[in-house]
């Protein structure tokens, strides 16, 4: 019986006759230049590392994101099971709590750049820490929409339509960026 030779370039055939190795991939010859991941960082994966490039992040927020995904609140988990998850918006892939630079954003979208985020009533008191959340996540080239749980909970439709309404028009952050995208608007 044969088999390849480890680290060969032959194949020894049954009655042993001598075979060529079959054509490598492209990979495997090196034509393909591998790119970190806008996710993960590791190379090959994600999308064209021409236009995005990895975001930074801190590795010992790591855990936490993992406690928070398993821990969502009611907005996060309706909003999630309902429009995000398993591509269910616009074939789009969102990820729950991703930590990007020193903060963990509710839901995050490689493909279009886009993080969301779910305010619950702590954000009230958190203005300032929100703005600048926001102006560091800019700066990475990201657009960041907040809606608040009351939003979620209680007009999913319209927080749906408002997001969709944003890819249509190819994703354009509220200006007013600290309270919620829906304000004043029902649905």
């Amino acid at each position: 019986m044969g088999g390849w030779i480890r680290g060969g370039n032959v194949k020894v055939g049954v009655g042993g006759t001598v075979e060529a190795n079959p054509p490598q991939s492209p990979l495997v010859r090196g034509e393909v230049e591998l790119a970190p991941s806008p996710d993960k960082g590791r190379a090959g994966e994600g999308l064209d590392s021409k236009n995005f490039a990895f975001l930074p992040y801190n590795k010992k927020l790591t855990q936490l994101a993992r406690e928070n995904r398993k821990n969502p609140t009611p907005a996060e988990r309706q909003i999630w099971n309902k429009v995000l998850r398993s591509r269910q918006f616009l074939h789009y892939k969102f990820l729950r709590q991703k930590p990007i630079g020193g903060y963990i954003v509710d839901f995050y979208c490689s493909e279009s750049r886009l993080v969301i985020e779910i305010d619950g009533e702590s954000h009230a008191q958190q203005v300032d820490y929100d703005v600048e959340r926001t102006r560091f996540l800019n700066s990475l080239g990201l657009t960041v929409l907040r809606y608040t749980n009351q939003d979620v909970l209680q007009n999913l439709a319209g927080v749906f339509e408002d997001v969709s309404s944003r890819f249509e028009m190819g994703i354009q952050a509220d200006p007013n960026h600290e309270k919620s995208a829906l304000a004043g608007r029902r649905c």
